[in-house]
């Protein structure tokens, strides 16, 4: 995720950090260490790959949240791993 906006009006100020490059044991660590409210999110979306349909509608929350939430997650584990 490259670009700071969605289709969703969901905009950031700071750039979404890729991810990918981490396997999902990494993940699954870093997913454990975030606020309990952001782990079904980054877990649905980064480690079982589901997609933000699938996960907002799983969780009962808008995909505009479910993006926020994901960017927080994401930001998150990048500044975990250095």
């Amino acid at each position: 995720m490259k670009n700071h906006e969605f289709d969703l009006d969901v905009t950031f100020e700071d750039s979404t950090p890729d991810l990918s490059h981490l396997d999902a044991a990494t993940l699954e660590r870093e997913i454990a260490n975030l606020p309990v409210a952001l782990q079904p999110v980054a877990r649905g979306i980064l480690v079982e790959k589901r997609t933000m349909s699938d996960v907002s509608q799983d969780l009962g929350i808008r995909q505009a949240v479910l993006v926020r939430e994901l960017h927080r997650a994401s930001v998150s584990i990048a500044a975990a791993i250095g």
